[in-house]
């Protein structure tokens, strides 16, 4: 290994762990974080990676291989099946309709019939890395908005396959199929028969990958070496992808076939696990290497033609994307979200656009144009949904036939439930049946519509707006209840409680004990573990199917969220110091297996008569023997 490959590694990494936590920490998507750290060090700011850019497309064609690997894998066809309509319906719609508008806008300024029409397929696409991350960041996939991206972008990558196979026939002249020393097809191969080449190495992947790989792949699990397993599966992807080079097409595209393959086998969820460490890793060199290959040079000697394409390029997809959403009935809040997230141009774009140039559908200054117009619309969608989030989304909601406007929230109970997703409508149905009437709050309007057909009346809004908060009669009710699924906008609702509304009695939801910490640190008494109760349920339930007393079992889990709950307030003082907070920790987890072995065996000893519960503390604390048997010396 050179050192000179060991300073661009030690390059990438600095500038990652940089820009991506201020990114993170202005409330960006990581993904801008990786591209403005590519952008720096490039070869046209800062220069720390050559002008060459040989290094940089090296790293970002193995992002692209793993990244379609996974999106491949991924790719559920039960789950396609369940959502045709929307995957067939949204899917194909946006991709022949943005193609029709690009395709027009190229072909007037002066591109080429067939140019114009690979580049129309091409910019038609969007970023799967990049939505679904954003989406899973900000915990948007459930919503409406967030399944039709979803939806769209799982046809986006099916299409590509055809897409890819259709390239060659439109480069008509024999001679417009560039020469490739790593081809097996000669330069002179006609278009028709070049692309029956690429379809038939298309279907020997998927025969290969139904009745050679999965057998094989079952050999090996047989062996139990993992390392084994992973390496016979990433020798079947490097297989694949050096099959889609020998014809003509990108590596990229083979690994995402791989990736298909193998989303249907028995072993998907094994090779998920394996390389799920690697993921996050690879799509951040990826980015990098996008935001490293913009031409700022090509930017500046052609900024008005740049400009113009970008935002006519943008302008086309949201004026799409906007239509499709309101052809699906998708609300504006929820079509806002989907238009925004989808508004870049995606990933494959560059696989397509590299296909194009291998063709001699482009030159080296429409290639350059094309991975600076792909690279700047990724930069721009992260902050188009931060304008969403801060602003836009809060003005552009109009309000529902069936809901009420905040303003006009006329009922007032004690209880406020923020969140009326399955946790909160748990929740609100248990209240309900027990006489306690609430305020429900929740900011999905197809989650409140749907709702209020079976009988919730839930108004819509962010309840952690002040006026929502005051409409909905925060300052007459006793107590509030988060149940958002999502940690940042809790502790924005608990910030404007604290600061508006100090009275109220405020029970928040945590997904796990960190964030449980961090409300602690913001002064929350009430907290309640989304995991912890089920977790001890099931366990409950295991003991007496092993024939423990029913009774006995469940005291047991309730001693233990008891003990459990204790801990968690002790060992918040300690959580900033890593070794104290170890160290406390096994202290705990001991204690707590002394005390439920202590009552256990005070249950064997001497039936359901329970001692006093200090002595067995004292006991369980000071050391491991349980207390005498007060029977034997009675």
């Amino acid at each position: 290994m050179s050192g000179g490959f060991l300073i661009q590694a030690i390059v990438f990494l600095t500038a990652a762990v940089i820009c991506v936590p201020l990114a993170k920490r202005i409330g960006m998507s990581s993904v801008l974080g990786y591209l403005i750290a590519g952008i720096l060090i490039g070869p046209y700011l800062l220069g720390f990676i050559g002008t060459e850019g040989e290094d940089i497309m090296h790293f970002a064609e193995f992002g692209v291989v793993m990244m379609l690997f996974l999106i491949g894998l991924e790719l559920d066809p039960a789950r396609f099946w369940r959502m045709r309509r929307l995957v067939l319906g949204m899917g194909l719609s946006q991709l022949l309709l943005t193609t029709c508008f690009v395709f027009f806008l190229f072909y007037v300024i002066g591109i080429g019939l067939n140019t114009s029409l690979a580049l129309g397929l091409a910019f038609s696409l969007s970023s799967t890395a990049i939505v679904l991350q954003t989406m899973k960041e900000k915990n948007l996939l459930h919503t409406s908005g967030g399944q039709s991206a979803f939806s769209t972008l799982l046809f986006q990558d099916i299409a590509v396959i055809p897409i890819l196979a259709f390239l060659p026939m439109l480069a008509t002249s024999t001679n417009q199929l560039a020469a490739n020393n790593h081809q097996l097809l000669p330069t002179n191969t006609p278009a028709w028969l070049h692309t029956l080449v690429v379809l038939a190495a298309i279907a020997l992947v998927i025969l290969v990958g139904r009745y050679l790989a999965v057998p094989l792949l079952r050999q090996i699990a047989k062996t139990r070496l993992r390392e084994l397993f992973t390496a016979s599966a990433l020798l079947l992807v490097v297989s694949i992808a050096l099959l889609m080079q020998l014809v003509g097409l990108s590596p990229a595209l083979g690994t995402f076939l791989a990736g298909v393959v193998l989303a249907n086998s028995e072993y998907r969820h094994e090779l998920e696990s394996d390389l799920e460490p690697f993921k996050g890793l690879l799509l951040g060199l990826f980015f990098l290497s996008v935001g490293a290959a913009i031409d700022l040079g090509l930017i500046g000697t052609q900024p008005a033609n740049f400009l113009f394409l970008l935002f006519s390029l943008l302008g086309i997809k949201l004026l799409v994307l906007w239509s499709v959403g309101k052809m699906f009935k998708l609300r504006n809040d929820q079509n806002l979200l989907y238009t925004l997230s989808m508004s870049q141009i995606g990933e494959f774009a560059f696989v397509i656009l590299a296909f194009m140039a291998q063709l001699n559908l482009l030159d080296k200054n429409g290639f350059s144009m094309g991975m600076a117009l792909t690279a700047m619309s990724m930069t721009i969608t992260p902050v188009l949904l931060l304008i969403n989030d801060k602003w836009l989304s809060k003005r552009m909601n109009r309000v529902l036939p069936e809901e009420k406007a905040v303003s006009e929230i006329d009922e007032k109970h004690p209880v406020i439930i923020a969140g009326f997703g399955h946790f909160g409508s748990t929740l609100g149905r248990f209240l309900r049946a027990n006489g306690v009437q609430a305020v429900y709050l929740d900011h999905d309007s197809e989650q409140v519509a749907l709702l209020r057909k079976l009988g919730f009346n839930v108004f819509y809004g962010d309840a952690s707006r002040l006026d929502l908060l005051e409409a909905a009669g925060a300052k007459s009710a006793r107590i509030l209840i988060s149940a958002l699924d999502n940690p940042a906008a809790n502790q924005q609702l608990v910030e404007t409680v604290h600061k508006h509304f100090p009275h109220l009695q405020l029970l928040v939801r945590a997904k796990n004990r960190y964030d449980a910490y961090e409300l602690m640190d913001m002064g929350v008494e009430s907290i309640y573990r989304e995991s912890l109760d089920t977790s001890v349920r099931l366990g409950v339930d295991v003991l007496t199917m092993l024939g423990h007393r029913a009774y006995s079992a469940k005291r047991s889990g309730q001693n233990f969220i008891r003990y459990d709950e204790e801990a968690m307030h002790e060992l918040h003082a300690n959580r900033h110091d890593t070794k104290q907070y170890l160290s406390r920790a096994r202290q705990q987890i001991e204690m707590q297996e002394k005390l439920l072995q202590a009552e256990r065996f005070d249950k064997t000893a001497t039936g359901d008569h329970a001692w006093d519960s200090e002595p067995m503390r004292k006991a369980a604390r000071g050391n491991t023997n349980p207390p005498p048997d007060k029977s034997a010396q009675a």
